[in-house]
């Protein structure tokens, strides 16, 4: 084991920057095509956002306001919000509980990829898959509802929204190292669905009892979502730096826990 230690070692260490670079890259490239070539799991991404949309913001809300503006156009960030959660937390967190559950994680600790390429891989993907929710709910949007937004507004919202990933992949980073492979799904479901309620991506948060919308001050959902209405001219005009600060410090302490169980891992494989 020292000697196999040792020499994965030089390599790492031999290996140049562009080397380590298109490693990441085909790491991320492989772990997207394993997730597209998954029918199931691509569509059940992109329909409950999308479905969501339809329902309330492009049939039952077509011609209706909401906080000053028109339910479609508000609707694209507060959807695009719980769809961006739901891809980041899936992607990361079940993927990572299963393959911890097959061996997979040990077989690719083995070999001489850099060790954090797997997990950049998975936070990419996310980001990839946040994306195409985003572009897809805008693109009823505009086709259907009649939205209205500067592209440079739209790239804006679309950049908040992608960056608002990494927070969820840091936290299914953290779920995913304390949870099985059959008991991952129904965790992450138990945390995100009430979550998404409780900081007004369903319902708007105006409306929610006062009870949640404390409750919903100390959830990421929120903060990201009121980032996303402020691109759009909503939310509750509050400092952005405030909601920034919290997604970040919550991004951080989520990959304290993944720490944690990494190194759990680590020594129950090599202690």
């Amino acid at each position: 084991m020292s000697t196999a230690s040792i020499a994965l070692r030089r390599t790492t260490a031999e290996r140049s920057f562009g080397h380590t670079m298109t490693i990441y890259l085909k790491e991320a490239k492989y772990e997207f095509l394993k997730y597209l070539r998954l029918r199931v799991y691509t569509a059940s991404l992109l329909s409950f956002p999308t479905m969501f949309y339809i329902l309330f913001g492009l049939v039952l809300g077509q011609n209706q306001f909401l906080a000053g503006m028109r339910v479609p156009t508000y609707l694209i960030a507060t959807y695009g919000t719980f769809g961006v959660m739901g891809a980041s937390l899936f992607g990361t967190a079940a993927g990572l509980a299963s393959d911890r559950g097959l061996g997979w994680l040990q077989v690719k600790r083995a070999s001489p990829m850099p060790p954090f390429a797997y997990f950049a891989a998975k936070i990419i993907t996310s980001m990839i898959f946040s994306t195409v929710i985003v572009l897809v709910l805008f693109a009823l949007g505009v086709a259907f509802g009649h939205v209205h937004m500067p592209f440079a507004q739209f790239l804006i919202l679309l950049g908040v929204l992608v960056a608002g990933s990494l927070p969820f992949s840091a936290m299914g980073l953290a779920l995913g190292y304390f949870t099985g492979p059959n008991s991952a799904p129904t965790t992450i479901n138990l945390i995100y669905l009430p979550m998404s309620f409780a900081s007004g991506l369903w319902m708007p948060f105006m409306f929610l009892p006062k009870a949640v919308r404390t409750i919903a001050l100390a959830m990421p959902p929120y903060h990201l979502s009121q980032l996303a209405l402020g691109v759009v001219g909503s939310g509750a005009h509050e400092s952005s730096l405030r909601h920034w600060e919290f997604l970040v410090a919550f991004t951080l302490i989520c990959l304290g826990v993944a720490r944690i169980g990494f190194q759990r891992d680590q020594e129950k494989m090599y202690g």
